[in-house]
């Protein structure tokens, strides 16, 4: 049925077909400018937004003298709290929208910086620069903006992983699900999917101070990617140069991760590369010795991490191919 928004009580396309155009848009916009450095500087970002209002619900609600069951209860209000904090705000902007493409054409724009389209190509890119020139010291500097390990104790080989990794899990946190969210429910969607990726890297860590606070902002994070991340699995081995290798080391792999749903795009890319991810892996706090994803393949290098920048690209392209087939239908 169609639907209506607004005071003008113009008709707009099926919600589907809307939402759709409303996320090309959105995609567009965001390949184009990502989201710019003097923006940045005079208004923050929507996700700085967002942590700081976790940060200070941490503060507040997060005391370390409270039973375990108690903090937990309280990490649950701080993921009710921040999700409504963002989605409620979203859903009221939606329902003033006008009718018609107008409308759609603002919604796009509300969800633009929602996505990391621009912000994640540029940081892996970033990466294979100076590593493809020899300049390892400069290579882990740029790795260390887009990964938690200690970059001192990474070589070549280990600073080419963490890039791949990073890049097809944020396919997934960055790109194709907030899209996901977004095509289902409009700007609520992306909001609250935003609000809820941001809790789990801010709290949805297993340490002394948020195994319990953070437990609800992990299990809701597992649960909304759990979709979004077998799409971008799928996205990235039809766009790798091996999608029967990729398709085939997803199903081998994907579950043997130790996140639900990382496993999944990091096997696609792994496969379809025909290199070897995960694996050990050095943090502040010591080695994770993690299983391997395609263990019998070679460790990746500099030119490996365009050619995964290359099957992130097509599989972007694609997909923004599919919400123009929909948007247009």
């Amino acid at each position: 049925r169609p639907c209506h928004f607004g005071s003008a009580g113009a008709k707009l396309p099926d919600r589907p077909v809307m939402f759709a155009g409303a996320m090309l848009v959105a995609m567009a916009v965001d390949a184009a400018l990502g989201w710019p450095d003097r923006l940045f500087t005079r208004i923050g970002h929507p996700v700085t937004w967002i942590g700081a209002l976790i940060a200070a619900l941490d503060r507040q609600w997060n005391r370390e003298e409270d039973r375990p069951a108690r903090r937990r209860a309280a990490g649950v209000l701080c993921v009710l709290a921040t999700v409504g904090a963002a989605a409620l705000p979203a859903l009221a902007l939606q329902a003033l929208m006008p009718g018609g493409w107008v409308g759609l054409m603002l919604i796009g724009l509300l969800a633009w910086p929602l996505l990391a389209l621009r912000s994640l190509d540029e940081h892996v890119a970033a990466v294979a620069r100076p590593l493809a020139r020899g300049d390892l010291p400069a290579a882990r500097i740029a790795v260390a903006r887009i990964v938690g390990r200690d970059p001192a104790r990474l070589d070549e080989a280990g600073v080419s992983r963490a890039a791949l990794e990073s890049l097809a899990e944020n396919a997934s946190d960055g790109v194709v699900a907030p899209l996901f969210w977004g095509l289902l429910l409009g700007l609520p969607g992306i909001a609250a999917y935003k609000a809820i990726n941001t809790l789990d890297s801010m709290i949805g860590h297993r340490t002394p101070r948020h195994e319990a606070f953070g437990w609800a902002a992990a299990r809701l994070d597992d649960a909304v990617n759990l979709i979004p991340a077998r799409v971008t699995a799928l996205i990235l081995a039809l766009a790798s140069p091996r999608p029967s290798a990729a398709l085939a080391t997803v199903r081998r792999d994907a579950r043997r991760h130790r996140s639900p749903n990382a496993g999944w795009p990091e096997a696609a890319m792994a496969g379809g590369l025909g290199i070897r991810l995960s694996g050990p892996r050095v943090y502040a706090g010591g080695i994770h010795d993690e299983p391997w994803v395609n263990a019998q393949a070679p460790d990746p290098g500099a030119c490996d991490i365009n050619r995964g920048l290359g099957v992130w690209r097509r599989g972007m392209l694609a997909l923004a191919g599919v919400l123009g087939v929909m948007a247009l239908a």
